[in-house]
């Protein structure tokens, strides 16, 4: 059996949101579920530039690499490590991918019921990504267990703490189009996406049950390098209207106005709301501007803490964002919302936030007035 493999079985029943035959209550499904086709391990290390300066590819971006380069990789950063205060060990591991990390902030520090659709393999790094996720609150019932290898991912943090990613996902086990059922969005509010070429089919499908079963859609743009080399089929997604909720970050957005006359973060905010009914662009330390219908706001960022590692910052700003949508707040406070759960997680190692750095974030949040989440003990 190849690394695909068959569908093996899912880790829990399905929760549906209906009384069965007997009458019996099932759990209401997660209010948000993110699709991420093949489950990530992230190896996240604070190296110094002579690394980066030896690997394939941009410093500060997302670049797929074969099982031999990231194996390199991995062996290479002991030699590089940067010591740093406080972080035991100097290398992590934790369950990774732009969509991980966003449903996993929001069930973890926003008390929200999210879950993640995809397959994982049946190896050490498949019991890493349900042990680290189930920990953190995720529904994990739409997740498939697959024979074969779970993806992994070398996160290298510089001195400034920029990350440059090399994911490798050419072995791993992915969920496919053909798997998803309608069964696995109903009754959920939104669906989360992340734009990568290698799961387009999953993500039309996906996207056609979620209008199916009246979903949102939301979508991160991933990385400039995915823009700059598949800006085609990116823009027939978007111009579709298939995607309600749209993230960017300022290189991302520069990267897909980039044949227009004017190219700056506003032009993109524009381009991107006239497909979709929320548009967002992040600014890194300058915070971020958004636009809904006829309503622009720029807010600045949320505190004055020099970034440890800015993995995970885009993805745990759109947790803090969502949620805000999810309560119903405007978009003003949803974007600092976001901006106070995109400055937890750079204070630390890693794309998930620590314990500590939650209680940062709250208290951010009541300075600012904001809607603070209902957690359960």
């Amino acid at each position: 059996m190849g690394a695909e493999g068959e569908l093996r079985r899912t880790l829990f029943p399905l929760h549906h949101p209906l009384c069965d035959s007997d009458g019996r209550n099932w759990p209401l499904p997660p209010a948000i579920l993110g699709l991420q086709p093949a489950a990530l391990v992230d190896h996240v290390a604070r190296v110094d530039w002579s690394l980066l300066d030896r690997i394939p590819g941009d410093r500060g971006g997302s670049q797929q690499v074969a099982a031999e380069d990231l194996n390199h990789i991995l062996s290479e950063v002991k030699a590089h490590i940067l010591p740093f205060l406080n972080e035991i060990p100097p290398i992590i591991a934790i369950a990774g991918g732009s969509v991980a990390n966003t449903i996993r902030g929001m069930a973890a520090g926003f008390g929200v019921s999210s879950g993640i659709i995809g397959a994982c393999g049946d190896d050490e790094q498949g019991r890493l990504f349900i042990n680290n996720m189930s920990f953190s609150g995720v529904d994990l019932s739409r997740l498939r267990m697959k024979n074969g290898s779970t993806g992994q991912c070398a996160c290298l943090v510089d001195a400034d703490g920029n990350r440059t990613m090399r994911p490798c996902l050419s072995s791993a086990v992915k969920l496919q189009a053909d798997e998803l059922k309608r069964e696995d969005l109903r009754g959920a509010k939104w669906l989360i996406l992340r734009y990568a070429f290698i799961n387009l089919e999953q993500i039309k499908a996906a996207i056609r049950i979620a209008k199916q079963e009246g979903v949102s859609v939301s979508m991160d743009l991933a990385s400039f390098e995915m823009v700059r080399d598949y800006r085609s089929h990116l823009i027939d997604l978007l111009e579709s209207g298939s995607i309600d909720l749209c993230f960017a970050n300022e290189d991302e957005a520069k990267e897909l106005i980039s044949r227009e006359p004017k190219v700056d973060p506003e032009a993109a905010l524009c381009f991107l709301a006239k497909h979709c009914k929320w548009a967002v662009v992040t600014l890194g330390p300058r915070g971020c501007i958004a636009k809904h219908g006829n309503e622009v706001v720029r807010v600045p960022a949320i505190g004055d803490t020099h970034a440890v590692d800015a993995t995970g910052a885009g993805d745990l700003f759109a947790s803090g964002f969502l949620y805000g949508l999810v309560k119903g707040l405007c978009l003003e406070d949803c974007c600092k919302v976001g901006s106070c759960s995109g400055g937890a997680v750079v204070r630390a190692l890693g794309g998930e936030v620590r314990p500590e750095n939650w209680q940062w974030m709250y208290k951010q949040m009541q300075t600012g007035g904001l809607l603070l989440p209902e957690l359960k003990n």
